[in-house]
């Protein structure tokens, strides 16, 4: 990994809820390696973590606080507001204890004091538009406000007043903000927790409101996050989606999991890539892969030959096939494959000759 321990490189953290706790890992497993960015990028958790580490705040102390942490600390209810206002209320639950939690990992300062270290993804609710704080004007407000609204996920939490503006959770439009995060710096490291196997929920409708709301946002999130990386064009880009899948959005008793996650997948990516320059406009780690359609699964609907033209074809019966069986992939292609609604589509790894008809990003990971 010497190709990256001179360089100036950024380390982007993305949304995900509590499986963002998976980032603690990431950032231990980097700095065994020697691994020290330059600047932090984040979104929602990702931005808390992002905070508290360019804060100074330890690794040791950062996972002591994830394994402590309960649904009381996060989650209380605004049932005054609900109650009062009902559907003028802003949130389901209260401000204050996300607002705690971030002050107790957080300086009470300006960006500008962080030294154009730290960038702060949201959306501003107003214009509707993305507001990375951090960057050159955008430095002169609190670092702890600029957390907060990138925590505030529109309808579980309430908007913030960031300088002028109204703001809310950047995941909204863009969940891993590597493009921004690439300005200027000879490579990128992107953790995607929040979105990595949407694969198919199940009782999602008995689960409540929160759980349909987070669905679809996880969707959504997916969705937006695709075309950035199928047509990166920037430095070098490590790109580590930790097994975190399973798991959801806001589930308080996996901490330790996730972080070990973290842990498991930065080692993995990093141990993948080869010696030698990478190249620019490329994501890694590059892995060789099958593709294979069976036949009698196939029920000719051409999805497949829509989203990829380039990879998939159909015969002369209308049934689809590989254009050319083997790729070079790294883990943002073939989210094609996933969306065969048969699941007639098979991607074999070639380096573990492990079968699977997960979208390529799993696919390609399994050892």
């Amino acid at each position: 990994m010497s190709w990256l321990v001179p360089e100036r490189t950024a380390l982007v953290l993305g949304g995900g809820g509590l499986k963002g706790f998976a980032h603690i890992g990431v950032m231990r497993a980097l700095e065994e390696r020697g691994i020290l960015p330059v600047r932090y990028a984040g979104t929602s958790i990702g931005a808390l973590i992002a905070a508290a580490r360019v804060a100074g705040v330890s690794l040791d102390e950062m996972e002591r606080r994830a394994l402590g942490c309960s649904k009381r600390d996060l989650f209380r209810l605004n049932r005054v507001g609900m109650l009062i206002e009902r559907s003028r209320a802003s949130s389901l639950y209260l401000e204050q204890p996300l607002r705690e939690l971030i002050n107790a990992v957080t300086p009470d300062v300006n960006l500008r004091e962080l030294g154009n270290r730290l960038l702060v993804n949201t959306v501003d609710l107003e214009r509707g538009t993305i507001v990375v704080w951090g960057l050159p004007g955008l430095e002169d407000v609190n670092v702890r406000d600029a957390v907060y609204a990138s925590c505030a996920l529109p309808g579980f939490f309430p908007p913030a007043s960031v300088g002028d503006r109204v703001c809310v959770d950047g995941g909204t439009i863009d969940n891993l903000p590597t493009a921004i995060a690439s300005i200027g710096v000879d490579a990128v490291i992107a953790v995607d927790v929040g979105n990595t196997d949407l694969g198919r929920a199940q009782d999602v409708r008995s689960r409540g409101f929160a759980a349909i709301y987070m669905r679809a946002a996880s969707v959504m999130m997916h969705a937006l996050q695709l075309n950035p990386l199928a047509t990166w064009k920037g430095p070098p880009m490590l790109l580590i989606r930790p097994r975190v899948g399973h798991r959801d959005w806001f589930e308080f008793t996996h901490a330790e999991e996730m972080v070990q996650a973290g842990y498991d997948g930065t080692i993995s990516a990093l141990d993948e890539l080869v010696d030698g320059p990478l190249a620019k406009n490329t994501i890694y780690p590059r892995r060789r892969i099958r593709l294979s359609v069976n036949k009698e699964k196939c029920i000719c609907c051409g999805v497949c030959t829509t989203l990829a033209p380039g990879i998939m074809k159909l015969d002369s019966h209308g049934k689809a096939y590989a254009a050319k069986p083997e790729h070079e992939w790294s883990p943002a292609d073939g989210e094609f494959v996933g969306h065969c609604p048969t699941e007639a589509i098979t991607v074999e790894s070639l380096a573990s000759r492990r079968l699977t008809t997960r979208p390529a990003e799993q696919a390609t990971v399994d050892r």
